[in-house]
């Protein structure tokens, strides 16, 4: 019998590296694309472990879980990080701190 790929390896890639790329966006949509690319990648596990002799991309898979690992690791600590900092700070003080910031760079934008 012929080796035939693991069904959804390019997906469960593809969205690992999307939850590492996106895990700046406020921790959630990271989180979202690695938690599905687990829940996919576990179907394409169970296939594997039932006959590993009949697929070839394996390591596709791996790295896809691996990199799903590492956008939810990234994500939980940015959104961990963003809810400390409006609990602790406040959305009003949040606010003001980036007024402040945009005054400071429109003055030395004018004063170059």
């Amino acid at each position: 019998m012929e080796n035939q790929k693991l069904p959804n390896t390019t997906i469960v890639l593809l969205l690992g590296l999307f939850s590492i790329i996106t895990c700046w966006v406020m921790g959630i949509v990271g989180l979202i694309f690695g938690i599905v690319a687990l829940v996919i990648a576990k179907g394409d596990l169970r296939l594997y472990r039932e006959n590993p002799d009949s697929y070839t991309n394996f390591a596709n898979l791996a790295i896809g879980r691996v990199l799903a690992v590492i956008g939810i690791i990234l994500s939980s600590i940015y959104l961990a990080f963003i809810i400390f900092i409006y609990t602790v700070i406040g959305i009003e003080n949040v606010e003001e701190w980036q007024k402040n910031l945009q005054n400071k760079i429109e003055y030395q934008e004018k004063h170059r």
